[in-house]
């Protein structure tokens, strides 16, 4: 059984269709990218995948749960890392991490919250309320939310986004670690340069439907480099 399979999904807002009759299926132990121009329904898709918006038409399994039926099961098994970074602004950073520990029920939750703070060398933000802190710090506790339960599959909408060069290799190594371990990444972004190394396989999506699925090297075809060939199949 595939990690995420996604059948026929559609969303429509009014007379809009942000997702038409998309087929998705990534296998356990894959590091996925979803690529796209703005509004091309990357978010939409990572938002019905992890049960937090119904679909209008078709259906999707993750871990082999209904995220339509099961919402809260998907929430509770993934990680999720949002487009826009948002913990609640009046707690403080340790407080966000121990509050998403006690929701999730899990042991050792002071020295889960430790390794994170010391990976993204957070200590001195412990008591700092998140409202106070900059775009890359309140980044990287989302980042250490989305991994505290160590899930088995991560749906990750632009992670890379606020976090300098030094924890953007840092987490891309994380990453490529976290996969070879066995865990599945699903990961929607606009930076290519990163997806290239990144991922084993990627799918182009426009319009809200998905153009073109395959390895980095078959969407590149004779391209040389996947920002060039992703410029083509888009049409820009």
């Amino acid at each position: 059984m595939p990690a995420i399979l996604a059948a026929q999904l559609g969303k429509r807002y009014g007379h809009t269709d942000a997702l038409k009759g998309v087929d998705l299926r990534v296998e356990a132990g894959e590091f996925f990218g979803l690529f796209g121009p703005n509004g091309a329904g990357k978010t939409t898709m990572l938002r019905i995948l992890t049960g937090q918006l119904r679909p209008t038409s078709g259906g999707a399994h993750v871990l082999d749960v209904n995220v339509v039926e099961e919402p809260l099961r998907v929430k509770s098994l993934v990680g999720i890392v949002p487009e826009v970074e948002s913990p609640p602004s009046y707690l403080t950073a340790f407080e966000y991490l121990y509050f998403v520990g006690r929701v999730r029920h899990l042991d050792a939750l002071e020295t889960r919250i430790a390794r994170w703070f010391d990976f993204f060398a957070l200590d001195e933000n412990r008591t700092s309320l998140c409202k106070d802190l900059s775009k890359g710090t309140r980044q990287k506790l989302m980042l250490a939310a989305a991994f505290l339960h160590d899930p088995a599959v991560v749906f990750l909408d632009e992670p890379f986004i606020n976090l300098d060069p030094i924890y953007q290799r840092k987490l891309k190594d994380f990453l490529l670690g976290y996969v070879a371990h066995g865990g599945t990444v699903l990961m929607a972004s606009h930076l290519l340069d990163i997806a290239e190394k990144l991922c084993h396989r990627v799918a182009v999506i426009r319009n809200g439907s998905i153009i073109a699925t395959g390895t980095v090297n078959e969407i590149r075809g004779r391209e040389t480099d996947l920002e060039s060939a992703f410029l083509r199949l888009v049409g820009a």
